[in-house]
């Protein structure tokens, strides 16, 4: 077999998310196959994108004296957690006057988004907005007060819906003079990451049982955001490489949606083995044992296949999250 190795310096285009090996010269790979030996990666790939994922809006309307207005929420493109989203949402309030600070010195805020994880959920809470100010409560930015008490409605439109696990168009009920505080649940399961996982493409694959067939892989992140994603397949899940002569092959990241992703950090390295038609003969020359060795080698394989699925199964239990 022999070993290739990509990293950022094969990188190609502004996102990160295509490498180009070339061959130092052509080579015929014709009767080889592919197989990814060992991806480092960090996790780095946005969950909130204006132009690929189209999911960073979302509303919120206030109410100022009688004036019933509507708030456009435009998330910076990056990777956030919920509790990130929440604090955009802060910091917007603050943008346009509409908190009040207690007797402790702390800004409150008239709704929120937190994760309820007994429910596997996003709670949105919102709160009554005072139609005077509150006994050791200051107004540092000149809110204008309602008339009657009413609560902020926030709406999730199409795509940022999906993150917070809504409806599309989902929003919040106003309350008018109701005077208390509205919570709601998730009514699906949030896709805090659209991306949960990312398929890797690779040119000049013939795999027809995958759509498209140029599917060998896929990287699912098991640490937080930012952190090494260090990925190493137990086996070498090999591909056949179309016929042909190559003097290069392209390495792609592609989303659920089979879109290239757009990937902050590109410090990387992917190892690939390709196996050839050498290697092809020598394995079927290792199996093909003569006399008594080969029986017994025979023996023990039959023997042995109820063990292997019995493992193989506890292998599956033992990765499956929920």
């Amino acid at each position: 077999m022999r070993t290739i190795v990509l990293n950022e310096n094969n990188i190609v285009g502004v996102n990160n998310n295509s490498l180009i090996y070339q061959f130092p010269s052509s080579v015929d790979l014709t009767g080889c196959e592919i197989a990814v030996s060992n991806i480092t990666m960090y996790y780095s790939w946005d969950n909130i994108n204006s132009t690929t994922l189209q999911n960073n809006i979302f509303y919120y309307n206030w109410v100022s004296g009688t004036t019933n207005t509507q708030y456009t929420i435009t998330i910076p493109n990056g990777l956030y957690e919920l509790s990130d989203i929440n604090a955009y949402l802060q910091f917007c309030f603050i943008q346009n006057g509409h908190y009040l600070v207690n007797s402790g010195g702390q800004n409150v805020y008239y709704a929120e988004m937190i994760i309820n994880p007994t429910q596997y959920a996003v709670q949105v809470n919102t709160f009554a907005v005072p139609t005077a100010l509150p006994a050791g409560f200051t107004n540092p930015a000149g809110l204008v007060f309602p008339t009657t008490t009413f609560n902020p409605v926030l709406t999730f439109p199409a795509r940022f819906n999906e993150i917070v696990g809504f409806a599309v168009n989902f929003a919040t009920a106003i309350n008018t003079g109701g005077g208390n505080t509205l919570s709601y649940l998730s009514s699906v399961a949030p896709q805090l990451q659209p991306n949960s996982s990312l398929l890797i493409a690779m040119s000049g694959i013939d795999n027809k049982y995958a759509n498209p067939n140029t599917i060998i892989y896929s990287v699912a992140p098991n640490v937080g955001l930012g952190e090494l994603i260090v990925e190493k397949p137990a086996q070498f899940n090999f591909n056949r490489l179309l016929s042909g002569t190559y003097n290069r092959l392209l390495f792609q990241f592609l989303g659920n949606d089979l879109s290239p992703v757009v990937i902050r950090d590109p410090n990387m390295t992917i190892i690939l083995v390709i196996k050839d038609q050498d290697d092809v003969f020598a394995d079927l020359g290792a199996s093909r044992g003569g006399g008594t060795g080969g029986l017994t080698h025979q023996q023990n394989s039959r023997g042995g296949h109820n063990s292997s699925q019995h493992n193989t199964a506890i292998s599956g239990n033992g990765i499956r999250r929920f």
